[in-house]
């Protein structure tokens, strides 16, 4: 089991950039005192702008400090216990995206919240999520379809790695090219690391405003 890329380099640039994503897009829909569950908490780097919160994930090792070791696709929760509930890059390593959206559902109050990330496009299929575990990449369109079947009601979705997407389409470009298995991340140099930062930050700035037409993550926000 390789577990979550973040297990072993929380201080790559897409965490700490998708921090700042994920903040900037989904903090509206927190209110003080809302009772979080946090599926999917080996990407702790990337979520530590949640408040306290419940931690969930199906590997040991992403709950260091504690939390409950469950599948996103069978949670162990009463029905309405939580106020919001976010899996970030989780549902794309569910075989059964219908269940865990369901499950999500399932666990949040009435009016409660959803909160998502996921990876976009399935041409952009790689080495790297094979290796991660993925069994698809989804378009805001299919997320959506997918969301409203497991009775979600939509409040936002965007891309976002707008900025950035020319870098991931490079860099499966070359993977492909090499044949190579891929991994998860590689180090960058840091003036590279400095730029795809910026340009990140370029996509938080948009988003605080728009909602963005392309990018190569899909954030999704809905009520039960």
């Amino acid at each position: 089991m390789s577990g979550s890329s973040s297990l072993h380099h929380a201080n790559y640039w897409w965490y700490t950039a998708r921090a700042h994503l994920l903040h900037t897009v989904f903090e509206p829909y927190l209110r003080p005192g809302a009772g979080v569950l946090d599926v999917g908490s080996a990407d702790g780097p990337s979520v530590a702008w949640l408040p306290q919160r419940v931690a969930v994930d199906i590997d040991m090792r992403g709950l260091r400090s504690g939390g409950v070791c469950a599948s996103a696709e069978q949670l162990p929760f009463p029905d309405a216990t939580f106020d919001v509930a976010t899996a970030f890059d989780v549902v794309e390593h569910c075989r059964n995206e219908g269940l865990a959206l369901a499950e999500l559902r399932r666990v949040v109050k009435p009016g409660g919240v959803v909160l998502l990330s996921v990876p976009a496009y399935q041409w952009l299929w790689s080495g790297f999520d094979v290796r991660a575990g993925h069994h698809r990449r989804y378009t805001r369109r299919r997320l959506r379809k997918a969301a409203a079947a497991a009775g979600l009601r939509e409040e936002r979705s965007t891309y976002a790695f707008t900025a950035t997407l020319p870098f991931f389409l490079l860099s499966r470009l070359l993977t492909k090219l090499r044949k190579a298995s891929g991994q998860v991340v590689q180090p960058l140099p840091g003036p590279v690391e400095r730029l795809l930062l910026a340009l990140a930050d370029l996509d938080r700035r948009l988003l605080q405003r728009w909602n963005l037409p392309a990018g190569s993550s899909v954030f999704y926000a809905a009520r039960r």
